[in-house]
This record gives structure tokens, C-alpha cells and sequence, in this order.
């Protein structure tokens, strides 16, 4: 990813935490809140806990990919992040996918199907 599409700084985080909306599933807490730039920017974060670098590290690989290839049918203009939870260190790559489809429908970021 380029860095004009991710979220890197912690004061950025912080304010999403804050003032944005989120959406919780199983394996992961997903945070928006619209910005001004007209394009949406992902974060993910994975705590230690999840387990060694390798864990984390592909953890983190996935839920990039899932953000890139759902990006089309999301809204644009939102500042996204990702909370990994415990349980996605374990859980299949489709589960997450639709762990995170199912958040961004209850943050109505998806858009609507065009007939």
C-alpha cells in the first residue's frame, strides 16, 4: 500500500478512536470516521497478544488484502482502522473477509448496489 493510503500517525489513531464510529465482530473492532481528503486511508493494528512477529505479520497481510480487494464497494472518503482481536490469529481467511464485510455494513460503508 502507498503511504497517501494508510494511517501511520498516532495522534491520527488517537482522534479516530475518539470521535469516529466502530463496529465489533469476533475476530476484529473496525473505527471510521469520514476525512477530508476524499480518500479512504486504512490502519490496522495487532497487539502482542495475538502472538509471535510471524502471527501478527501475516495477521496484519491479510487484512491489508481483504481492505484492497473490498475498497471498490466501500465508500470513499473514510479514514478506516482495524483492530485484530485474539481470534483472528486463528481464523481462516474467509471468515475474516466476511467478518470485515459484516462490519462496514454496520458502518454503512458500503455502498449502495447501483441496478
Amino acid at each position: 500500500m502507498r503511504a497517501e493510503t494508510t494511517v501511520k500517525e498516532n495522534y491520527e489513531f488517537r482522534r479516530i478512536y475518539r470521535k469516529g464510529r466502530s463496529a465489533v465482530t469476533p475476530c476484529m473492532v473496525v473505527y471510521c470516521q469520514k476525512n477530508r481528503q476524499g480518500k479512504s486511508r486504512l490502519g490496522v493494528t495487532v497487539s502482542t497478544k495475538l502472538g509471535k512477529a510471524v502471527i501478527r505479520n501475516r495477521v496484519r497481510r491479510q487484512l491489508r488484502e481483504i481492505y484492497r480487494l473490498h475498497r471498490e464497494e466501500m465508500k470513499p472518503g473514510y479514514d478506516v482502522i482495524v483492530v485484530a482481536r485474539i481470534r483472528a490469529a486463528h481464523t481462516a481467511y474467509q471468515r475474516l473477509e466476511t467478518a470485515f464485510l459484516e462490519a462496514l455494513g454496520k458502518l454503512e460503508l458500503r455502498k449502495e448496489p447501483e441496478l
